[in-house]
């Protein structure tokens, strides 16, 4: 019998599970994130391989969900210098590359950039010929000031020939290179699928790291098994995909969570809260998978239209402190996070925390101490992230009515069992690792988002097309196709173009390669 591993490196602790191929609980357990994550990750499947006593060959496939790339962006650290090459000229000289980018972001990704002629209209038709000699000369200035290149030409996601060209140079002439092409991260829109594209080039380098920490803890603890990594749909994808495609991990732990919180509930239809010790991320699950964002995202400042997860973050969790002054109560947004176990008063420590404050009102046992707060101080601060909560939940809804909340997270112990808005409270088994638990049972994806003419081809063909594309993308990233099943169609005419064009997204999910249950 082969069993998977689920690992979830969050801000304050790192989760691990493993499952039998029937995806029953064996062993879990939280450890403490650790400053180079490796040893967290290595002590974390230590514990679970002895608690579940199993061999480190009985594990067949391993899967993990990180913050480093999100945290990398946000932190603005170990980002790689990017050469930009957009395609479109004249038409798009007007807004240069990384137009709206927060300047202390800009200035330590922004190297170089040229815009040169090519790209193509909407139906697929040229716009003109690729400028290929302009970025020759571009390539041969920049080569060895920059580590990737990120390439967006003009409709892309309908033909991406000139970006294919400039992929097929690099490769030849400068394979020391990283490529990052606009067609493959986001989907229509120029600069928000320029951002993504600019995004993922900047990471590359930090993926490469995670991907070596990955895999050097199971090694030494033994493990040789399948990697896969979270993406931030709710699936996976294989290790040298996450390499080239390091952005999609971006909010992968919510993602793990709701995804975990679904399976545990045997709920497919909620509202998802996950209760970390820094935050609490609040978000939609419609048939199992979380409902995904319609609307730009930015991530880190900057705007993007690459896949996201629709998601409410606060700055409340376990961790969080708690102050008042001059009658002023806040709760939040900062958190002792994994400092908890000293700082927090049940803890001995001298911090108030949320965690001193749910103690303290009898809504949780937590600690080997009592805190040290007045009555009247906690019951305010229990109400005011109570407060906090019930927001998240009436702006993540899309109508009044109450709703079922599945509430996970160690955080989440916390909570109340009554909340406003909410027609129940779900506490699943194994809710405080539903994050590595999502990770483990998680599936692979493909998916589309294009505009597609339909000039002498109909709707049902258009369409049959696309999942073709959706499926064979979800083989590249480690799907057994046999398995695969298309879980979301969606067609949106285009009445402002010409050509009976439509927008076209296909999402469709199939099982690990090689997994044999």
């Amino acid at each position: 019998m082969k069993y998977r591993l689920g690992i979830d490196v969050g801000g304050t602790n790192t989760d691990a599970v493993i499952l039998t191929p029937k995806d029953r609980v064996v062993a879990k357990t939280k450890t403490p994130v650790t400053r180079d994550v490796v040893s967290s990750i290595r002590d974390a499947v230590r514990t679970v391989l002895r608690d579940s006593e199993l061999q480190p060959d009985a594990i067949s496939h391993a899967m993990l969900g990180t913050t480093q790339i999100t945290n990398a962006i946000i932190e603005r650290q170990r980002l790689n210098q990017v050469g930009m090459i957009r395609v479109g000229a004249p038409a798009t000289l007007a807004v240069p590359p990384l137009t709206g980018w927060p300047t202390e972001l800009k200035v330590v990704v922004d190297r170089a950039s040229i815009t040169v002629r090519g790209g193509h209209e909407f139906d697929g038709r040229p716009m003109g010929s690729l400028a290929m000699d302009d970025v020759r000369r571009f390539l041969d200035d920049n080569a060895n000031q920059v580590s990737s290149v990120a390439v967006t030409a003009v409709f892309s996601p309908v033909n991406a020939e000139h970006e294919f060209a400039i992929r097929d140079l690099i490769m030849q002439k400068y394979p020391h290179l990283s490529v990052s092409l606009s067609h493959e991260i986001g989907s229509v829109g120029l600069l928000e699928r320029e951002n993504a594209t600019v995004l993922n080039a900047a990471v590359s380098e930090v993926a490469r790291l995670a991907v070596t920490a990955f895999e050097s803890a199971l090694q030494e603890v033994g493990i040789d098994a399948a990697l896969f990594f979270a993406q931030n749909d709710g699936t996976l994808m294989a290790m040298d995909y996450a390499l080239r495609y390091p952005i999609l991990t971006v909010a992968c732990g919510p993602t793990n969570s709701m995804r975990g919180a679904a399976f545990l509930s045997q709920v497919n239809d909620a509202v998802i809260i996950d209760v970390g010790g820094t935050s609490s991320d609040i978000g939609m699950i419609r048939g199992g998978f979380p409902r995904q964002s319609s609307l730009a995202v930015e991530v880190g400042g900057v705007r993007t239209n690459f896949r996201m997860p629709d998601l409410i973050a606060l700055g409340l969790g376990g961790g969080s402190r708690v102050r008042e002054d001059e009658s002023k109560l806040t709760v939040g947004p900062d958190s002792v996070g994994y400092r908890i176990i000293q700082e927090a008063q049940v803890f001995g420590g001298d911090v108030l925390t949320l965690t001193d404050v749910a103690v303290n009102e009898g809504k949780a046992r937590i600690g080997n101490q009592a805190p040290r707060v007045p009555r009247q101080l906690s019951e305010r601060a229990y109400r005011e992230a109570l407060r906090l909560i019930e927001d998240g939940i009436d702006r993540i809804k899309t109508s009044a009515e109450a709703v079922p909340l599945i509430a996970v997270g160690g955080g989440s112990a916390l909570l109340p069992d009554h909340l406003e808005g909410v027609s129940r409270v779900i506490r699943p088994e194994h809710f405080d690792v539903a994050n590595a638990i999502g990770a483990a049972i998680a599936q692979v994806s493909g998916r589309v988002d294009r505009i597609y003419a339909m000039n002498g081809r109909s709707r049902d063909q258009v369409i049959q097309d696309a999942i073709l594309t959706a499926k064979a993308d979800a083989v590249r990233a480690g799907a057994n196709h046999d398995t695969i099943e298309v879980i979301e169609v969606e067609e949106i005419p285009l009445a402002y173009l010409p050509s009976n064009a439509s927008r076209v997204r296909v999402t469709v999910a199939g099982q690990l390669a090689g997994d044999g249950q």
